[in-house]
Order: structure tokens, then C-alpha cells, then sequence
């Protein structure tokens, strides 16, 4: 690959695992204030609420994706953790490929995962028997955020959707691994617009 500026990757999972910092150390302060005398000695055996611990998994999981992309797709570049402007929310992963940009959302759920398709209405994702089809308007909410950014500069350019659930990243290394038009240059000048236009979360 050409000798290319250095780009701002981003950290895997840095905001969830903030969040999972500040919830874990609110908990242990609460508990040190309530046991002054016992409160060290809870908190190493004190379990971590579920509410907590989630945002844990989530960390693991993009950290995971991260490290299984840069082995299996080493001609993408991957942005990590962007922050939405105007927005709360953030984007997993950014990947630049040959054939286009993937906007990547890492799920770590567990249950069978389905797509229903009723005889009338739209597609369903069903995660454990329950509908989940708010995280699919949320990835479309981040893809169509992705393709109103380049489309004043690469209107052309393929912008594409997926979730990641626990180990089908493979399916993404395949598909990020197909051939396409983007070449080594091209692909290093749309990652570098979308980091500037997506900043780290």
C-alpha cells in the first residue's frame, strides 16, 4: 500500500468501556458509603448488576469484531467508535473496503436470531422470540448519516449495512474482502473524510 498520511483509527469499544468504568465506580462508591467499615471487602466479592455488566460485554465484543477484521481484512480500513453529530449514539465500526463503506453495529445478544417476514408489513428481526426491529431502524438511521456525508464529495460511493451477533463475523470478513472499484489511495481519502466528519466517541 502507498506510503499514506497516518489516520485516526479510533480506540474498539472506548465509549461503552467509559461507561462501564463510571457505572462500575459508582456502584463502588455507593457501597463504600453505605459500609464504611466493610465496604472495600464487598465490593471485591459484589457482583456487577446486569445493567452494568452489559456494557462490559458490548466492549469485549467490539474490541473482538476489531481484532478479527485487521486479520481477516487487512486491505480495509477500519474506523472505530464514531461519534454521531448531533446525536448520543456512536458507530461500532466504519470499514472502508474495496467495494464500498460498511457501517458495522457489534451485537453481543443471546437467543436464536430470525428475520421475519410477515405476509404483510415489513421484515422483522426476532432476537430470543422477542421483536428487535428498533436496532435495524437504528443501523439505517447511521447508514443514511454515512451516505448524506459523502454524498456531496462521492455521491456514487456504495454505503452498507450489518450487524455483527456474536461470531458471524465472518460473513463481514467475506464481504469485506471482495474485490471492488476503491483503490489502496481512494480508500485511505474516503476513511480520512469520514474521520473527520465521524470523530472518535
Amino acid at each position: 500500500m502507498a506510503d499514506l498520511r497516518e489516520i485516526d483509527l479510533g480506540t474498539p469499544g472506548g465509549s461503552a468501556r467509559r461507561e462501564y468504568l463510571r457505572r462500575r465506580a459508582k456502584r463502588e462508591a455507593a457501597t463504600r458509603k453505605r459500609y464504611p467499615r466493610l465496604g472495600g471487602l464487598l465490593v471485591r466479592f459484589q457482583s456487577a448488576p446486569q445493567s452494568e455488566a452489559s456494557w462490559e460485554t458490548g466492549t469485549e465484543g467490539e474490541e473482538g469484531l476489531a481484532a478479527h477484521l485487521a486479520r481477516r481484512c487487512p486491505e480495509t480500513i477500519v474506523l472505530h467508535d464514531r461519534a454521531m453529530p448531533g446525536s448520543r449514539a456512536n458507530v461500532d465500526h466504519l470499514a472502508v473496503a474495496p467495494s464500498g463503506v460498511y457501517v458495522i453495529d457489534a451485537k453481543r445478544l443471546r437467543g436464536k436470531i430470525e428475520v421475519r417476514r410477515p405476509l404483510r408489513g415489513e421484515p422483522e428481526l426476532v432476537v430470543a422470540g422477542r421483536k428487535r426491529t428498533k436496532l435495524v431502524d437504528g443501523l439505517e438511521r447511521q447508514r443514511d448519516a454515512i451516505q448524506a456525508a459523502l454524498a456531496p464529495t462521492i455521491p456514487e460511493m456504495p454505503v452498507h449495512a450489518c450487524f455483527c451477533f456474536l461470531d458471524p463475523a465472518r460473513q463481514s470478513g467475506k464481504r469485506l474482502n471482495s474485490p471492488g472499484a476503491l483503490s489502496p489511495e481512494s480508500r485511505h481519502e474516503v476513511a480520512e473524510l469520514l474521520a473527520l466528519t465521524f470523530p472518535k466517541a
